[in-house]
């Protein structure tokens, strides 16, 4: 490696990102009055890519007229922050959590819909671009960080990389760089999810406002091993971070914005994205990406007890449980592993999020999704989704105790009072059978 200038760094990076299916373009040749111009600032001041945020948001709400496309991107473009950290926070929410907009119905009332930025659910159905030597301008500075990715025309990541034949040019040296461009041109850093600095021989991955002391190698690709030691680490970070899939969960699950006064900081907003470790510890025990029947807790284990059933459930291992489940309102709290939840509903005892396998709830439950599951259920049974543990039986489709499916019952009258006759357990998808009891 010690052969290899900064531009043959650069173009490994590409190459990488290019292997990941990421579009690659050349900075200079987007510039506004190049033929394939996609900037529209001469003097270099814009820094998204208006073009592919506009089609984005437009193929991504399909439902939503065009006022309301155009009022997503606006308060997408405008953010009214009193710090770069907190314009970012606001950015990271529309992003993860939609935008919401407002429009007047045919029949003159007023809807209220949540505009998508990004499909989190299946990536490709997103644009992704890598361009090199991208050249910003803001206040008296003009810079050019020597790679920017964008998502849906959003940079949400920078990469700054260093001559590795130059022996006083080393990963800090790139990270130095970085700290500059965060003052000098903060514009680009709104959107950001992630940063890396890289000397070709080392790579470091930090957040937004991160100390040198949070800016960490990544030393895994898939998660289920180190890296061979004869991989670059700029390799391993590239692929093992920027990877469609991991990419998006990462952005959706593993970062957030707390209040440095809980650990005895400032009490100034700080961001913090979780390290190659957290990562995959989570998703080792989650096995996938975090969904739910409605709308998608977001996933990050919490060990304050304070915390309990305020922002955290427990998430119940049922895929390895033994013996009966029981009650969830006789859990003892320690035995388990406790996440952040933003369910959009009030948390309370009995709540937990647990994994549905197989196929038989499609398309409504995908296979592998982690729901929300509250205990005991609230009114009638009779057509909601319900987790049941099958004491005589296992789920044909699962070989085990406990399914998911649609609950129907069916009375008889017997004197002042009932019973069932027919319990029906009914899955969504159509290939499968409904089991009747």
């Amino acid at each position: 490696m010690s052969r290899f200038t900064e531009s043959v760094v650069e173009d490994a990076a590409l190459a990488w990102l290019e292997g990941l299916g990421y579009k690659v373009r050349h900075g200079p040749d987007i510039a506004l009055g190049e033929p394939d111009a996609e900037r529209t600032d001469p003097d270099y001041r814009d820094v998204v890519l208006e073009g592919r945020l506009r089609h984005a948001l437009a193929t991504l709400n399909t439902g939503l007229p065009p006022g309301a496309i155009e009022d997503a991107f606006r308060k997408l473009r405008h953010i009214n922050a009193p710090s770069l950290v907190e314009k970012n926070r606001a950015v990271h929410r529309m992003i993860v959590e939609g935008i919401t907009v407002e429009y007047r119905r045919e029949d003159g009332s007023i809807a209220g819909e949540q505009a998508r930025v990004i499909d989190f659910d299946i990536p490709d159905s997103n644009d992704w671009l890598a361009v090199n030597q991208f050249t910003m301008s803001e206040g008296q500075h003009t810079r050019r960080p020597d790679v920017v990715f964008f998502v849906n025309g959003l940079p949400l990541g920078v990469i700054e990389l260093k001559n590795p034949a130059d022996e006083n040019a080393t990963v800090w040296s790139a990270f130095q760089q970085l700290q500059t461009y965060q003052a000098q041109i903060p514009e680009l850093f709104v959107a950001n999810a992630a940063l890396v600095a890289s000397d070709g021989v080392q790579a470091r991955i930090g957040s937004l406002g991160a100390g040198k002391e949070w800016f960490k190698p990544w030393r895994t690709i898939t998660g289920r091993r180190d890296a061979p030691a004869a991989l670059s680490e700029l390799q391993v970070v590239l692929e093992g971070v920027f990877e469609k899939r991991r990419f998006l969960d990462l952005l959706r699950y593993f970062i957030v914005f707390e209040d440095s006064a809980v650990d005895g900081g400032d009490g100034k907003l700080i961001k913090k994205m979780a390290g190659y470790h957290q990562f995959h510890a989570v998703n080792v025990a989650v096995e996938q990406t975090l969904r739910a029947a409605e709308r998608p807790p977001s996933l990050r284990l919490v060990s304050n007890p304070a915390e309990r059933f305020q922002t955290t459930v427990p998430l119940v291992p049922l895929r390895a449980a033994a013996g009966a489940f029981g009650d969830p309102h006789g859990f003892r709290p320690d035995d388990f592993d406790w996440i952040g939840v933003k369910s959009g509903r009030r948390l309370q005892p009995g709540m937990f999020v647990a994994q549905v396998v197989g196929q038989s709830m499609m398309p409504q439950i995908p296979d592998g999704s982690w729901c929300l599951f509250r205990s005991p259920v609230e009114g009638t049974r009779q057509g909601k989704i319900v987790l049941v543990e099958l004491r005589d039986a296992v789920d044909p489709e699962t070989g085990q105790r406990y399914t998911v499916k649609r609950y129907e019952s069916t009375k008889v009258g017997e004197g002042d009072s009932w019973r069932h006759e027919r319990i029906t357990l009914r899955p969504l998808n159509p290939e499968f059978q409904p089991k009747t009891g």
